[in-house]
Protein backbone atom coordinates (compact mmCIF):
# COMPACT_ATOMS: atom_id res chain seq x y z
CA UNK A 1 0.00 0.00 0.00
CA UNK A 2 3.09 2.27 0.84
CA UNK A 3 2.57 6.18 -0.01
CA UNK A 4 -1.28 5.11 0.10
CA UNK A 5 -2.44 4.24 3.61
CA UNK A 6 -0.46 7.33 4.77
CA UNK A 7 -2.66 9.79 2.27
CA UNK A 8 -5.53 8.10 3.53
CA UNK A 9 -4.14 9.12 7.19
CA UNK A 10 -3.96 12.47 6.30
CA UNK A 11 -7.62 12.43 4.59
CA UNK A 12 -8.79 11.13 7.92
CA UNK A 13 -7.54 14.08 10.52
CA UNK A 14 -9.33 16.21 7.23
CA UNK A 15 -6.25 16.76 5.60
CA UNK A 16 -6.74 15.53 2.56
CA UNK A 17 -4.05 16.74 -0.11
CA UNK A 18 -1.58 18.11 1.66
CA UNK A 19 2.04 16.70 0.54
CA UNK A 20 3.39 17.06 4.34
CA UNK A 21 0.98 15.48 6.60
CA UNK A 22 1.46 12.01 4.94
CA UNK A 23 5.08 12.30 5.61
CA UNK A 24 4.86 13.43 9.45
CA UNK A 25 2.56 10.25 9.67
CA UNK A 26 5.03 8.24 7.75
CA UNK A 27 8.17 9.32 9.82
CA UNK A 28 6.20 8.96 13.02
CA UNK A 29 4.35 5.25 12.23
CA UNK A 30 5.57 2.25 10.03
CA UNK A 31 3.35 1.03 7.48
CA UNK A 32 1.39 -1.63 9.63
CA UNK A 33 0.99 0.89 12.56
CA UNK A 34 -0.48 3.00 9.66
CA UNK A 35 -2.87 0.20 9.11
CA UNK A 36 -4.05 0.16 12.72
CA UNK A 37 -4.89 3.68 12.78
CA UNK A 38 -6.88 3.44 9.74
CA UNK A 39 -8.85 0.85 11.83
CA UNK A 40 -9.79 2.91 14.67
CA UNK A 41 -11.84 3.71 16.91
CA UNK A 42 -11.89 0.49 17.97
CA UNK A 43 -11.27 -1.71 21.32
CA UNK A 44 -8.71 -4.41 21.19
CA UNK A 45 -11.25 -7.32 20.80
CA UNK A 46 -12.85 -5.59 18.04
CA UNK A 47 -9.23 -4.62 16.18
CA UNK A 48 -8.35 -8.92 16.67
CA UNK A 49 -11.08 -9.15 14.58
CA UNK A 50 -10.78 -6.49 12.18
CA UNK A 51 -7.24 -7.40 11.61
CA UNK A 52 -6.67 -11.14 12.65
CA UNK A 53 -3.68 -9.94 14.27
CA UNK A 54 -2.97 -10.90 18.18
CA UNK A 55 -3.95 -9.30 21.13
CA UNK A 56 -0.41 -9.09 22.70
CA UNK A 57 0.90 -7.22 18.86
CA UNK A 58 -2.17 -5.39 19.18
CA UNK A 59 -1.37 -3.85 23.32
CA UNK A 60 2.22 -3.46 21.92
CA UNK A 61 1.11 -1.72 18.88
CA UNK A 62 -1.24 0.69 20.30
CA UNK A 63 1.27 1.51 23.59
CA UNK A 64 4.00 2.64 21.23
CA UNK A 65 1.55 4.49 19.27
CA UNK A 66 0.14 5.97 22.15
CA UNK A 67 3.58 7.19 23.77
CA UNK A 68 4.11 9.07 20.13
CA UNK A 69 0.81 11.39 20.27
CA UNK A 70 -1.09 9.23 17.60
CA UNK A 71 -3.75 6.93 19.83
CA UNK A 72 -6.01 8.16 22.70
CA UNK A 73 -7.79 6.08 25.36
CA UNK A 74 -11.20 6.53 25.80
CA UNK A 75 -12.15 4.04 29.04
CA UNK A 76 -15.51 3.39 28.94
CA UNK A 77 -17.76 0.64 31.76
CA UNK A 78 -16.78 -2.28 29.38
CA UNK A 79 -12.91 -1.62 28.35
CA UNK A 80 -10.52 1.12 26.79
CA UNK A 81 -11.43 2.38 23.32
CA UNK A 82 -8.81 3.92 21.09
CA UNK A 83 -8.98 6.51 18.57
CA UNK A 84 -6.35 8.20 16.14
CA UNK A 85 -5.92 11.93 16.92
CA UNK A 86 -8.50 13.51 15.15
CA UNK A 87 -7.68 16.63 13.18
CA UNK A 88 -4.58 18.47 12.94
CA UNK A 89 -4.30 20.29 15.61
CA UNK A 90 -4.41 17.50 18.06
CA UNK A 91 -1.14 15.56 15.89
CA UNK A 92 0.64 18.64 15.91
CA UNK A 93 0.31 18.97 19.78
CA UNK A 94 0.37 15.25 20.79
CA UNK A 95 3.28 14.23 18.16
CA UNK A 96 6.01 17.02 18.61
CA UNK A 97 5.66 15.90 22.49
CA UNK A 98 6.83 12.44 21.40
CA UNK A 99 10.10 11.90 24.10
CA UNK A 100 11.54 10.27 21.38
CA UNK A 101 10.84 12.67 18.45
CA UNK A 102 13.94 12.92 16.25
CA UNK A 103 15.00 16.42 15.12
CA UNK A 104 13.83 15.89 11.92
CA UNK A 105 10.35 15.28 12.78
CA UNK A 106 10.31 18.97 14.17
CA UNK A 107 11.85 20.30 10.80
CA UNK A 108 9.26 18.91 8.91
CA UNK A 109 6.33 20.01 11.70
CA UNK A 110 8.05 23.49 10.94
CA UNK A 111 8.17 22.93 6.99
CA UNK A 112 4.53 22.22 7.36
CA UNK A 113 3.08 25.25 9.01
CA UNK A 114 5.11 27.50 7.09
CA UNK A 115 4.20 26.04 3.60
CA UNK A 116 0.81 24.11 4.25
CA UNK A 117 -0.74 25.59 7.92
CA UNK A 118 -1.21 29.28 6.20
CA UNK A 119 -3.33 28.48 3.37
CA UNK A 120 -5.11 25.64 6.12
CA UNK A 121 -5.92 28.04 8.92
CA UNK A 122 -8.73 29.19 6.15
CA UNK A 123 -10.49 26.06 6.18
CA UNK A 124 -10.51 25.88 9.47
CA UNK A 125 -11.64 29.09 9.93
CA UNK A 126 -14.63 28.36 7.95
CA UNK A 127 -14.99 25.17 9.27
CA UNK A 128 -15.53 26.34 13.18
CA UNK A 129 -18.82 28.28 14.17
CA UNK A 130 -16.50 29.95 16.54
CA UNK A 131 -12.83 30.41 17.00
CA UNK A 132 -11.34 27.06 18.58
CA UNK A 133 -9.06 29.48 21.58
CA UNK A 134 -9.56 32.67 23.01
CA UNK A 135 -7.09 34.90 25.34
CA UNK A 136 -7.30 35.16 29.13
CA UNK A 137 -5.80 37.29 31.29
CA UNK A 138 -4.03 37.12 34.80
CA UNK A 139 -6.48 39.14 37.31
CA UNK A 140 -3.21 42.10 37.66
CA UNK A 141 -3.11 42.64 34.24
CA UNK A 142 -6.84 43.75 33.94
CA UNK A 143 -7.37 47.59 34.69
CA UNK A 144 -9.48 47.91 37.52
CA UNK A 145 -12.45 49.55 35.40
CA UNK A 146 -12.39 45.58 34.19
CA UNK A 147 -13.90 42.84 35.56
CA UNK A 148 -13.10 39.23 34.99
CA UNK A 149 -15.53 37.17 34.11
CA UNK A 150 -14.97 33.85 36.66
CA UNK A 151 -14.73 31.47 33.99
CA UNK A 152 -12.28 33.61 32.26
CA UNK A 153 -9.62 33.72 34.91
CA UNK A 154 -6.66 31.82 35.05
CA UNK A 155 -6.23 31.53 38.96
CA UNK A 156 -10.19 30.14 38.51
CA UNK A 157 -9.17 27.99 35.94
CA UNK A 158 -6.35 26.34 38.18
CA UNK A 159 -7.74 26.39 41.02
CA UNK A 160 -11.17 24.45 40.02
CA UNK A 161 -9.08 21.72 38.30
CA UNK A 162 -8.20 18.56 40.06
CA UNK A 163 -4.76 18.16 37.95
CA UNK A 164 -2.19 19.87 36.96
CA UNK A 165 0.76 19.34 34.06
CA UNK A 166 3.64 21.17 32.71
CA UNK A 167 4.82 20.53 29.09
CA UNK A 168 6.88 22.11 26.54
CA UNK A 169 5.43 24.82 24.08
CA UNK A 170 5.05 22.36 21.15
CA UNK A 171 4.89 25.60 19.01
CA UNK A 172 8.82 27.18 20.27
CA UNK A 173 9.96 23.51 20.39
CA UNK A 174 9.85 23.21 16.42
CA UNK A 175 10.00 27.18 15.82
CA UNK A 176 12.97 28.57 17.48
CA UNK A 177 12.48 31.95 16.17
CA UNK A 178 12.70 33.49 20.06
CA UNK A 179 14.21 32.83 23.34
CA UNK A 180 10.96 32.42 25.04
CA UNK A 181 10.44 30.39 27.62
CA UNK A 182 9.83 26.83 26.63
CA UNK A 183 8.44 24.79 29.39
CA UNK A 184 5.72 27.06 30.17
CA UNK A 185 2.20 25.35 28.91
CA UNK A 186 -0.47 23.41 31.12
CA UNK A 187 -2.31 20.61 30.68
CA UNK A 188 -5.66 20.23 33.08
CA UNK A 189 -7.75 17.99 33.97
CA UNK A 190 -7.87 15.35 31.84
CA UNK A 191 -5.97 16.45 29.25
CA UNK A 192 -2.91 16.61 32.21
CA UNK A 193 -4.05 12.73 33.45
CA UNK A 194 -3.34 11.92 29.67
CA UNK A 195 -0.07 13.94 29.89
CA UNK A 196 1.25 12.38 33.34
CA UNK A 197 0.49 8.60 31.70
CA UNK A 198 2.04 9.33 28.70
CA UNK A 199 5.16 11.13 30.29
CA UNK A 200 5.12 13.88 28.19
CA UNK A 201 4.82 16.37 30.84
CA UNK A 202 5.14 16.28 34.72
CA UNK A 203 2.62 16.76 37.16
CA UNK A 204 3.27 20.14 39.48
CA UNK A 205 1.39 22.07 42.31
CA UNK A 206 -1.12 24.74 41.72
CA UNK A 207 0.94 27.29 43.15
CA UNK A 208 3.68 26.17 41.01
CA UNK A 209 1.20 26.54 37.39
CA UNK A 210 0.14 30.30 38.95
CA UNK A 211 4.02 31.19 38.91
CA UNK A 212 5.09 29.44 35.64
CA UNK A 213 1.98 31.98 34.57
CA UNK A 214 3.18 34.83 36.17
CA UNK A 215 7.07 33.99 34.77
CA UNK A 216 4.94 33.90 31.22
CA UNK A 217 3.46 36.98 32.04
CA UNK A 218 6.67 38.79 32.64
CA UNK A 219 8.19 37.30 29.21
CA UNK A 220 5.05 38.60 27.53
CA UNK A 221 3.26 35.48 26.81
CA UNK A 222 -0.50 35.66 25.68
CA UNK A 223 -2.45 32.96 27.41
CA UNK A 224 -4.40 30.96 25.63
CA UNK A 225 -7.18 28.25 26.45
CA UNK A 226 -9.86 26.24 24.77
CA UNK A 227 -12.66 28.52 23.67
CA UNK A 228 -15.64 27.09 25.93
CA UNK A 229 -16.94 28.22 29.23
CA UNK A 230 -17.92 24.53 30.76
CA UNK A 231 -14.52 23.20 29.23
CA UNK A 232 -10.46 23.72 30.13
CA UNK A 233 -8.23 21.48 29.00
CA UNK A 234 -5.15 23.61 28.32
CA UNK A 235 -3.52 26.74 28.96
CA UNK A 236 -0.97 28.03 26.70
CA UNK A 237 1.74 30.60 26.73
CA UNK A 238 2.16 31.86 23.46
CA UNK A 239 4.13 34.29 21.54
CA UNK A 240 3.46 36.42 18.32
CA UNK A 241 6.21 34.36 16.24
CA UNK A 242 6.26 30.80 16.70
CA UNK A 243 2.26 29.96 17.61
CA UNK A 244 0.10 27.89 15.74
CA UNK A 245 -2.58 30.46 16.23
CA UNK A 246 -1.26 34.12 16.69
CA UNK A 247 0.53 34.76 13.41
CA UNK A 248 -2.04 33.88 11.52
CA UNK A 249 -4.09 35.61 13.37
CA UNK A 250 -1.64 39.03 13.32
CA UNK A 251 -1.05 38.25 9.56
CA UNK A 252 -3.52 37.43 7.86
CA UNK A 253 -6.78 38.06 10.27
CA UNK A 254 -7.68 34.19 10.97
CA UNK A 255 -10.67 34.05 13.23
CA UNK A 256 -8.77 30.88 15.42
CA UNK A 257 -8.78 33.27 18.58
CA UNK A 258 -11.15 35.39 20.74
CA UNK A 259 -10.20 37.95 22.98
CA UNK A 260 -10.22 37.76 26.66
CA UNK A 261 -13.68 37.82 27.82
CA UNK A 262 -14.26 40.93 30.68
CA UNK A 263 -16.71 43.42 31.21
CA UNK A 264 -15.75 47.27 30.78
Amino acid sequence: MGKEVYEKLAEKILCKGSKIVPELFQMIANEKEANLLLALPATVPELKTKLAWEEKEIETMLNQLFQKGLVFKSKKPDGVKYKMCRDIGQFHDASILWPQAPQAFYDLWQKYMEEEWPDYSKVVEKFFQKPLTRVIPIEKAIPARNQVLAFESVSEIISQTHRIALTKCTCRVIAHKCDKPVEVCLQVGKAADYTIERGSGREISKQEAMEIIKSAESAGLVHLTVNKASEFTFICNCCSCCCQVLPVLIKEGRKLADPSRFQS
